[in-house]
């Protein structure tokens, strides 16, 4: 529950900043895990690291903007369809559960294939568990599933926040700007 309400018909700038530099910093992951070249080339192991990189940063954002959710309750919901309510909070709920999964899937997949996850630019190396030859594929399995699956799920949020914007007329959009 929160400890502060929100009167405002936005959301605040703190909310807002996460969630703005959580998309930007998901964008560069998915950029950087799609161009990032063949395997042993120089391109792959710095796009790689742009990758890994973001997606450590994305869960440290991540941690914080629920913080500040769990402080700062956000607007009141704009009255519509129960149904459209509904749909609204079951992404918002997949948008969080992805934007804490995915990079630890990342982090377990690359410490059950050996390597210890680099937090961005800190150089501060750990590993959650060991080497595993078992669990690897499967952690990379899920890693790569999850990360198509929010192609979709991403896409349908930006869609359904024009929708609000250009058909339906109402403030959604406009609360996180």
């Amino acid at each position: 529950m929160s400890v502060h309400s929100s009167s405002s018909e936005r959301y605040s700038k703190p909310a807002i900043f996460f969630h703005w530099l959580i998309v930007v910093l998901v964008a560069l992951a998915y950029l950087a895990i799609e161009i990032r070249g063949p395997k042993g080339s120089d391109s792959r192991a710095f796009w790689s690291d742009i990758h890994f990189w973001a997606g450590t940063l994305v869960l440290g954002l991540a941690l914080c903007r629920l913080l500040w959710r769990l402080w700062q309750a956000p607007p009141a919901e704009i009255e519509s369809n129960p149904l459209l309510a509904f749909l609204a909070r079951l992404a918002h709920l997949a948008l969080y559960v992805f934007i804490f999964v995915q990079p630890l899937l990342g982090m377990l997949m690359s410490n059950a294939a050996g390597y210890p996850v680099d937090l961005a630019w800190l150089n501060i190396e750990f590993s959650l568990i060991g080497p595993d030859a078992i669990a690897a594929p499967m952690l990379k399995s899920a890693h790569v599933w999850l990360g198509n699956a929010f192609y979709w799920i991403i896409g349908l949020h930006a869609l359904a926040a024009l929708v609000h914007h250009f058909v339906l007329k109402d403030r959604t959009l406009k609360r996180m700007l």
